[in-house]
């Protein structure tokens, strides 16, 4: 048998304690850092569970005092030695209290000087973070992350479990069909000229499950959709999926609500307070200027557009008049935190929200500051600032549009102003659920409507005779849940009936041709038996972002793409070779734009 290079450990750097002082122990790990002091040579050893100091000493061992001296960054030793208390203890290290003394050094391999530092906050671009991924994830804060992300799928897998649900896999290669975001296609060797679709979802196949019997499922999933990225998004991401069969929106949320509750108490050891709040869309909207209002600070939108229909200020009263509103936020002793250079600064960002301005008023305690100021008498003004909850010291904004840019651009600047003042606590937890969504949005570029969700979710039952007369005003049995200003989550009660889910397609714009090409095995399937069922998916991804306290999910991803969805890592994607898309069938078109 060869002779074995390392040792075999008896225990991780970052578990010892004064526990095992004068006990002999031997650690594998990479050399976080070396200090030569002449006859001691103090090294750092580091494995995912933390860091030890190790001590050289000649005297007690000549030969591992060499082998030390010669010790670079990132090497990856095994060490052999006495648990001693430490001289000089480190209160900011788990195992401050305590030192090895080294009698043997074996050296595994040795390191290039890392491109970057194995090391949190070492501010280094996340190009280069994202290339030397494998060097970034020995850092202990992505360690952290990746071992809450375990911690999290694993209560979900137990806890559904518990409550009866079955993990089931479903396909990867699948037939493509409109959800909203473009497909990942993939073109089939053995059918030439045909395609599958990466799934978007499991939505299809886990109402096929619910049609076959099996009540109850879930699986944790990875999905598929070619969108433009962004801090919370990626090209491929987990879902942790969940359907039920013979329940109603209240049982989907009542059982949710508990597994967030025990997930939080048990891997944050945070008390989730029960019963979630629930906010209508409408509610949401007009009072947060968001269907994922974060509840951890007020700054709520208030109408003034009655108050304001007759107002001498044109821009008010005119926007009004063509079936506007003014609403505005008062921002609470802001006025001494915000320049006029600065709300120019807040006007511009409205503007990209629709909003055409941005109007404001500055109350202190001797005057009241405003360009619009003289567009009211004394006692508008004082009723005005009434209604706005404005006093000494407030900052108060306005916008005056059509009710969704109103919503967009004071929703935005409401969480803006929030983080930017910092008027909550990053590790507060508020949930709220939100419910009675439009069933559909009408898309003014393909003048049609589409599903707000997808088109698989039911409508409410007192809205269906609406569906072909007033699609636009069509109330859906969906849900979400919304933690901290994200969406978590989101479900539906679904479609069973497939006279009814025919009538979705149609009102969506799909002929009976379309509709049975893309969906035909689906209404197949519900003629012969489907229980009423609903569901939910969450972003497993943005949920652990949220309970890590990091403000990007790649932070939380082993291997995540850049915003362009490239992998510098990998370099992928890339050029596939003639004899590839030869057997595909395929020839690609030179891009002529770029």
């Amino acid at each position: 048998m060869a002779e074995q290079t390392f040792f075999k450990r008896t225990h991780m750097c970052g578990t010892l304690s004064e526990k095992q002082i004068d006990e002999t122990v031997a650690l594998n790990g990479w050399v976080q850092k070396r200090r030569d002091l002449g006859s001691l040579i103090f090294v750092d050893l580091r494995d995912r569970s933390g860091i030890v100091q190790i001590i050289f000493d000649q005297d007690i061992s000549k030969e591992a005092f060499e082998a030390a001296e010669k010790l670079g960054s990132e090497y990856v030793v095994s060490v052999q030695g006495v648990v001693k208390a430490r001289q000089s203890e480190n209160p900011n290290l788990a195992t401050g209290k305590i030192e090895i003394h080294a009698s043997i050094l074996k050296v595994l391999n040795t390191a290039d000087t890392p491109p970057i530092y194995i090391k949190d906050d070492d501010d280094v671009s996340e190009g280069l973070r994202l290339k030397y991924r494998y060097l970034d994830l020995r850092k202990p804060s992505m360690q952290r992350n990746l071992m809450l992300r375990q911690q999290v799928a694993n209560h979900v897998r137990q806890f559904l479990s518990t409550e009866g649900f079955i993990e089931v896999e479903t396909p990867v290669l699948t037939k493509p069909t409109p959800e909203g975001a473009r497909d990942y296609l993939v073109p089939s060797r053995v059918n030439p000229g045909k395609f599958y679709a990466l799934p978007q979802s499991p939505q299809l196949f886990k109402q096929l499950l619910m049609v076959s019997g099996l009540d109850r499922y879930f699986q944790i999933v990875k999905c598929f959709r070619d969108e433009d990225l962004r801090a919370d998004r990626q090209p491929e991401f987990t879902q942790i999926d969940c359907e039920m069969s013979f329940v109603n929106m209240e049982d989907v949320i009542e059982i949710n609500s508990r597994m967030m509750q025990s997930l939080f108490k048990d891997v944050m050891n945070v008390d989730i307070p029960m019963p979630i709040t629930r906010l209508s869309y409408q509610e949401a909207m007009d009072r947060y200027g968001s269907d994922k209002p974060d509840l951890r600070y007020s700054m709520e939108l208030i109408d003034l557009t009655e108050q304001l229909a007759d107002s001498g200020f044109k821009v008010f009263s005119d926007t009004i008049a063509k079936g506007g509103q003014v609403k505005c936020i008062t921002v609470k002793e802001g006025a001494d935190s915000f320049t006029r250079k600065e709300i120019a600064a807040l006007e511009e960002s409205a503007k990209t929200y629709g909003a055409k301005g941005l109007a404001w008023i500055k109350v202190s305690a001797e005057e009241v500051v405003s360009p619009i100021k003289k567009f009211f008498s004394e006692e508008e003004l004082t009723s005005l600032l009434e209604t706005a909850d404005a006093k000494a010291g407030d900052l108060v904004l306005f916008v005056a549009d059509q009710p969704s840019v109103v919503a967009a651009s004071l929703g935005f600047l409401r969480t803006h102003l929030a983080k930017r003042l910092k008027l909550y606590k990053e590790d507060d937890y508020q949930f709220v659920w939100i419910t009675d969504f439009p069933l559909l949005e009408y898309d003014e570029e393909n003048q049609r409507y589409v599903a707000m969700h997808h088109p698989f979710t039911s409508p409410v039952d007192e809205d269906m005779v609406r569906l072909e007369e007033i699609p636009g005003e069509v109330r859906a049995k969906a849900y979400d849940i919304v933690l901290n200003g994200y969406e978590i989550g989101g479900g539906s009660i679904r479609i069973h009936d497939a006279n009814l889910q025919s009538r979705m397609f149609k009102t969506l714009g799909l002929t009976e041709e379309e509709t049975q090409e893309k969906f035909g095995f689906l209404l197949d399937a519900f003629r012969f038996g489907t229980p009423p069922h609903g569901g939910i998916a969450y972003g497993l991804d943005r949920l652990v972002m949220i309970m890590a306290g990091e403000d990007n999910i790649r932070q939380v991803i082993a291997f995540p793409k850049t915003q362009n969805a490239g992998c510098p890592l990998t370099n992928a994607p890339s050029v596939a070779d003639d004899k590839q898309l030869e057997e595909l069938g395929i020839q690609v078109r030179p891009n002529t734009e770029k």
